[in-house]
C-alpha cells in the first residue's frame, strides 16, 4: 500500500501556492493576489498561476494573446480590464498590437464582443497614463495598407493569402458576399496581412477563437494550418490547449485537444510523405 508523507505533501502545496502568488503579481502587474482562502481563489492562484502560467511551453507574451481572446469572449468586463491592463502595463503587448488584436478578434469572435473589448482597451490605456502622471498620447495613424486598391487585384491577393495562410492548394470562389467581400476581400485580402501583428500572434488568437466558437470546420482548418506552417510547434499547440482550458473551460478544451491530436497525426503523415523533418 502506498503511503504519502503529509509533511511533504503540505510542503509541495505551500511551494505551489507561493509560486502562484509570485506569478500572479508578475503577470497581472499588481500587488499580492486576493485572499487565497476560498476554494476558487486557491484554484486560481495555485493552478492557473502556479502551474499553467509558469510552464515553459509558451512565452508569457504568447499566453497573453490566448488569455485576452478567451476573456473577451467570456464577456467578463472586470477580468478583461485586468488582463488588458496587465498586457499593456507590462509592455508585453504594445498599444498598436493590442488594437490589432481587437480587430482580429472581431473577425473570429464577432463585432459586438470586440466593441466591448475595444472600449476596455481605451479605458485601460488611459488608466495606465493617468497612473504614470502623463497625458494619453494622440492616437497613432492607422497602419498603412499594403493591399491592392483595385477590386480584382485585391480579390486575387486575398485568394493567394487564403491559400498560403491555410496551407491549401485552393481558395473559395468569390461568387457570394460572404466569400468574396468577406473572406477574400477583407479577412485574407486585408486583415491577415496587416503589419500590426505577426503570423504567430494571429494564429494564437484565431485558434483560441475557433476553439470557443466550437465550429468543427474552422477548428480543424486553423489548427492544421498553424501546425502545417510551423508557425506553432506541436508542443506550443498542446500548451495553447491547456491554457485555453483554464480560461474557456475544460469541456471546450477537450474538443480542441481532440482536433489537435488529429491534425498533428495528419501533418506528421504529410511530412513523412513529403520527406520533411517531423519536428
Amino acid at each position: 500500500m502506498r503511503t504519502e508523507n503529509p509533511s511533504a505533501t503540505d510542503s509541495g502545496a505551500h511551494e505551489r501556492s507561493n509560486r502562484g502568488r509570485r506569478e500572479f503579481s508578475e503577470v497581472m502587474t499588481v500587488g499580492p493576489p486576493p485572499d487565497p482562502s476560498p476554494v476558487t481563489a486557491n484554484g486560481l492562484i495555485d493552478i492557473v498561476f502556479g502551474e499553467i502560467w509558469t510552464r515553459p511551453g509558451l512565452s508569457r507574451r504568447d499566453r497573453r494573446f490566448v488569455t485576452l481572446s478567451c476573456v473577451a469572449d467570456a464577456g467578463a468586463e472586470e477580468a478583461l480590464a485586468e488582463h488588458v491592463y496587465a498586457a499593456l502595463h507590462s509592455g508585453d503587448i504594445s498599444i498598436t498590437e493590442m488594437r490589432e488584436t481587437v480587430l482580429h478578434f472581431a473577425v473570429y469572435a464577432g463585432w459586438p464582443k470586440a466593441s466591448q473589448f475595444n472600449g476596455v482597451v481605451d479605458r485601460q490605456w488611459e488608466r495606465i497614463h493617468r497612473e504614470r502622471g502623463i497625458g494619453v498620447p494622440p492616437p497613432e495613424p492607422l497602419l498603412p495598407l499594403t493591399t491592392a486598391s483595385d477590386p480584382d487585384a485585391r480579390l486575387a491577393d486575398g485568394a493567394a493569402a487564403f491559400s498560403e495562410i491555410n496551407c491549401l492548394p485552393f481558395a473559395p470562389d468569390r461568387d457570394n458576399p460572404y466569400q468574396g467581400a468577406g473572406i477574400l476581400n477583407f479577412v485574407f485580402g486585408e486583415m491577415w496581412v496587416r503589419p500590426g501583428l505577426g503570423m504567430k500572434e494571429r494564429r494564437l488568437i484565431t485558434v483560441a477563437c475557433v476553439g470557443f466558437q466550437g465550429a468543427p470546420t474552422p477548428i480543424t482548418s486553423h489548427v492544421y494550418a498553424a501546425l502545417k506552417s510551423r508557425d506553432l510547434s506541436f508542443d506550443e499547440m498542446d500548451e495553447l490547449a491547456l491554457h485555453f482550458a483554464a480560461y474557456s473551460g475544460w469541456a471546450q478544451a477537450t474538443h480542441l485537444s481532440s482536433a489537435i491530436a488529429e491534425q498533428k497525426a495528419r501533418v506528421l503523415r504529410e511530412r513523412h510523405d513529403e520527406h520533411e523533418p517531423p519536428g
